[in-house]
């Protein structure tokens, strides 16, 4: 192939300037005096390598976990399932600490050595939870504002509520779960306190 396009390349010519001679390109060789007024846009090329994410061998399904950063950090929630890209899905329990059905980064988490039965879970509802566009937001029209909406800019706006099927779920998994944390003793205790660290205290040294 790249044969045949060296045979069909127009030839260029030795042109002789002064004591010295000068390989002159074919006309169509040579680049346009002209450029387009709008860049094209290119894919820009990723170097790096998309590798499948390894999680540590302490997440496993079950474990209690700290969250270390967000809205709900120094709380203690259950592991229910490992997520692509390196996300957990996690629960509260809801009515134990107040931390719904969520996704967190495993990087963010700290796991402890305590571990929650899940065999009493509904597998089904865990995988709807699990899915792709359940934590998706709901995308607002997006429109001129009207006379109404322009006079109630100033007031607060309403809070977000979710769902009833979202709230269904939650009350699923959740019921299963304080079923088997109660049978643990100081396991519902355990899970509403918070954690904190206090002066003088080594987390390096400490045994989750």
């Amino acid at each position: 192939m790249s044969a045949t396009l060296e045979a069909n390349r127009p030839a260029s010519t030795i042109k002789k300037v002064g004591n010295t001679e000068r390989e002159v390109p074919h006309h169509s060789q040579k680049a346009s005096k002209w450029y387009p007024a709008e860049d094209e846009s290119q894919p820009k090329k990723v170097r790096k390598t998309i590798r499948p994410t390894r999680l540590r061998p302490s997440l496993t399904p079950g474990t209690i976990l700290i969250l270390l950063a967000g809205r709900f950090r120094g709380k203690r929630v259950v592991l229910l399932r490992h997520l692509s890209q390196g996300v957990l899905l996690v629960t509260g329990p809801f009515k134990v600490n107040g931390v719904p059905l969520r996704r967190v980064n495993s990087r963010y988490v700290i796991a402890t050595s305590s571990k929650v039965d899940l065999s009493g879970i509904d597998e089904k509802t865990v995988d709807k939870v699990a899915g792709d566009g359940y934590f998706a937001r709901d995308k607002g029209k997006k429109g001129k504002k009207g006379e109404e909406e322009f006079f109630a800019q100033g007031e607060k706006p309403e809070k977000k509520r979710p769902s009833s099927a979202r709230a269904a779920d939650q009350k699923t998994i959740d019921k299963a779960l304080i079923t088997t944390i109660k049978k643990e003793p100081h396991m519902i205790q355990y899970l509403g306190s918070s954690f904190s660290l206090r002066k003088g205290d080594k987390p390096h040294e400490m045994r989750w």
